[in-house]
């Protein structure tokens, strides 16, 4: 049983640090593979994961979304995990056996529809009183559009465009409902307006309307999130998210995209606070820093096998490389721009020529071999160390403008974090800079967030407060 600590009241001179977590769908082989892993798939995993972090008075609950499985040499590549159920499906059964953890989902908005994506999500912040997140991704890509007899219909370069009104639409939607147009008066026996979920919109990829069925939860919109890179992604998150997720190791990257990212809102009439950055990142915790220095080699080592190691490079080289030692040096060739021996996976397919330059270049300079290599550039930033040393060192990131908190991704699944909130969220609390406990319902109160308004009366539940969940 971990020791009873002091909770500091928050110190309002320093940045409070926002923490999520996620389980991980792709790029961690160790949630199905190591041995200290349970099911992957299993909705006991989900809600031991969920309340495990609501425990640590995290922000939110984080599933990612892929809508093919990615294919290396016309195999299932051994990095995604087939078999996961569907994000909002999975988030509205966590909604049940959860009362203040926020719960975000992977929506695409390149083979979905607005109707439909507006309503599953205005029904999840109703079932959770007010805690719905949505991740708007988009895909580029013809070989995921053929699960939907649309491979290539959208050219790439529209895929923001199509996004972005994407987003109009569905918040038209949530907006069709106002106040004052629930009435439910047995009297006059009026139970809605005529005016109630009337919409229109004629755009470019959208020409709808109608009547929106779903008035919207109790936060007005569902919290928006992008994970964007691209310029057009920065500059879409800067019009639109409230949360962009990020993935930089090195913190003076990080801090070169917060500011970059931050400087943008202006021209929306946004401010920094409008915005939460949160990188993905893993974190390594044990008795000692050199003891938590050993594990993380070991789960590195445990992540990127040997065959992952050459898939990653043939992703790159764009050519068959399994004749090649995974612990020998990387090939002299050239990649092949041309060549797709991974499809569906989206990070290597631009620039990898000069890629491959950059990596062959680190390899000399620290005598990396391809495992070796794919190991270092193919991480996440790691928190590694002491109990102390981690929430050290997560303070430091966020004090210093690195970020605004972090996603955590476990190793393994479902206890994956059960060392970061027992050891390192209680010294988080001491230093003043994350909750004791929740003081508001709804995620946006989480965040920090504004709302949006709201029909005022309708059946279900009212959002949670502090009052309700102490009693």
């Amino acid at each position: 049983m971990p020791a009873t600590r002091r909770k500091a009241a928050p110190d309002t001179r320093r940045k409070q640090v926002h923490l999520a977590a996620q389980l991980p769908g792709i790029h961690n082989v160790t949630v199905w593979s190591d041995p200290r892993s349970e099911s992957q798939i299993s909705i006991d995993s989900f809600i031991r994961l969920a309340q495990t972090v609501e425990r640590g008075k995290f922000d939110f609950f984080f599933l990612a979304e892929g809508l093919r499985l990615r294919e290396h040499k016309g195999h299932v590549y051994d990095l995604d995990i087939a078999g996961r159920p569907e994000n909002l499906t999975v988030l509205s059964a966590l909604a049940a056996v959860t009362t203040h953890l926020g719960l975000a989902a992977t929506v695409n908005a390149t083979f979905n529809e607005p109707y439909e994506v507006a309503r599953r999500f205005a029904t999840l912040d109703r079932l959770s009183g007010g805690r719905a997140a949505w991740n708007v991704v988009t895909s580029y890509d013809a070989f995921t559009g053929e699960n939907f007899r649309r491979g290539g219909f959208l050219p790439e370069a529209d895929r923001y465009t199509r996004a972005a009104e994407f987003l109009r639409v569905a918040r038209q939607l949530w907006d069709s409902w106002t106040d004052g147009d629930l009435r439910a008066d047995a009297s006059t026996g009026e139970f809605a307006t005529a005016r109630a979920g009337h919409f229109e919109h004629r755009g470019r990829h959208f020409d709808i309307s109608g009547r929106f069925t779903t008035p919207p939860g109790p936060q007005g919109h569902p919290v928006i999130i992008q994970s964007g890179e691209s310029d057009a992604g920065r500059e879409f998150a800067a019009s639109d998210a409230e949360v962009i997720f990020s993935k930089h190791s090195r913190i003076d990257a990080a801090r070169d995209f917060y500011r970059d990212v931050k400087r943008r809102l202006a021209a929306y009439g946004r401010g920094p606070e409008d915005l939460l950055i949160l990188p993905t990142a893993n974190v390594v915790v044990a008795d000692t820093d050199a003891e938590a220095a050993a594990y993380a080699e070991e789960i590195s080592r445990a992540l990127v096998s040997p065959q992952t190691a050459i898939a990653h490079l043939e992703a790159v080289w764009g050519r068959d490389l399994s004749a090649y030692d995974p612990d020998g040096p990387l090939p002299d060739s050239e990649p092949e721009d041309d060549s797709h021996l991974l499809k569906g996976h989206s990070v290597f397919r631009k620039g990898r020529a000069e890629t491959a330059r950059r990596w062959r270049k680190l390899a000399e300079e620290r005598n990396l071999s391809i495992r070796e290599l794919i190991i270092k550039v193919g991480g996440r930033h790691t928190f590694v160390g002491s109990p102390h040393t981690v929430a050290d060192a997560i303070d430091h990131y966020v004090q210093t403008e690195g970020a605004d908190g972090f996603v955590l991704v476990p190793h393994i699944t479902p206890g994956g974090l059960d060392d970061f909130v027992d050891r390192v969220v209680p010294l988080l609390q001491e230093k003043g800079v994350h909750r004791a406990d929740y003081t508001g319902g709804t995620l946006r109160d989480h965040l920090g967030l504004s709302h949006t308004p709201r029909p005022a009366v309708w059946g279900g539940p009212a959002p949670r407060d502090q009052k309700e969940t102490s009693a």
